[in-house]
C-alpha cells in the first residue's frame, strides 16, 4: 500500500521500494563539486536525455534559487545521491549551482541557524 502524499516509491510496511543508490545508477560522486549549502537553480533549458522522476521532481524544486540540503529533503534522498542527480541536470544545462557565498568560516554558527531555519519553514 502506498503511503499518503509519498508517490510511488514509498511503501507503508515495506519502506522505499527503490534504493537510494539505484536511483544514481549506483554513482556515488557527483561530476561537479556541490556541498549542501551549494545554490542551484533551474535555467529553464529544456534537459536532453532521459531524466528519472527523482531528476524531474529535483528540477520542480528549483525554480528559484534552493539549497542542495532543501531538495535532498524535499526527495527524501541521502545528499550524496542527491549531488548526483543535480550534477546531471548541471550537466545537461537544465540548472546551474553557485557555491556557497562564504570562504572563510564554513561553519559560522549563524549561517548554520539561518539554514535550520529555512529549512524548517519549507518542510
Amino acid at each position: 500500500m502506498q503511503a499518503a502524499g509519498d508517490g510511488p516509491w514509498l511503501d507503508d510496511a515495506a519502506g522505499r521500494l527503490v534504493r537510494p543508490f539505484t536511483v544514481s545508477n549506483g554513482r556515488t560522486r557527483p561530476t561537479i563539486s556541490l556541498d549542501l549549502v551549494s545554490q542551484v537553480m533551474a535555467t529553464g533549458a529544456t534537459p536532453f536525455g532521459y531524466l528519472g522522476p527523482e531528476h524531474t521532481q529535483a528540477l520542480d524544486l528549483s525554480r528559484g534559487p534552493v539549497s542542495v540540503a532543501e531538495i535532498a529533503a524535499h526527495l527524501k534522498l541521502p545528499a550524496g545521491v542527491t549531488k548526483v542527480l543535480l550534477a546531471d541536470l548541471v550537466d545537461c544545462g537544465a540548472l546551474t549551482a553557485k557555491p556557497p557565498a562564504f570562504h572563510d568560516n564554513p561553519t559560522d554558527q549563524s549561517l548554520l541557524e539561518a539554514v535550520l531555519d529555512g529549512l524548517r519553514r519549507h518542510l
